[in-house]
C-alpha cells in the first residue's frame, strides 16, 4: 500500500479516489508520519466487511456449548463458496 500524508491527500484527493476506485489501489493516510486512515475502493470495503461478518459468526460458534457441528458446517460453507465455479459441472 502506498503511504500519503494528509496534506498530499488533500491536494490530490480526486486522483487518489480514481486510483482507488478503478485500479483498486489502497492508500494509507498519515499525519506526522503516523497512519491515521485508509482509502480503499467500495468493492474492497465490502470484501473486508464480509470477512469480518464471517469471522464474527464463527467466533460465536466457539462460545456455544455442544454446538461444534455448527462450526464445522460454517467451515464447509466457506470452503464451498471458495471453490464455487472451479469444479466440473456434472448435471444432466
Amino acid at each position: 500500500m502506498t503511504t500519503v500524508s494528509v496534506a498530499n491527500a488533500k491536494s490530490h484527493l480526486s486522483e487518489l479516489i480514481a486510483k482507488s476506485a478503478y485500479a483498486h489501489e489502497r492508500f494509507i493516510i498519515t499525519k506526522r508520519d503516523k497512519p491515521v486512515a485508509a482509502l480503499v475502493s467500495l468493492e474492497d470495503l465490502q470484501i473486508i466487511e464480509q470477512h469480518e461478518e464471517r469471522q464474527g459468526l464463527a467466533s460465536l460458534v466457539g462460545q456455544w456449548k455442544d454446538f461444534e457441528e455448527v462450526g464445522e458446517q460454517i467451515s464447509d460453507l466457506h470452503q464451498l463458496r471458495k471453490d464455487a465455479g472451479t469444479r466440473k459441472d456434472v448435471s444432466l
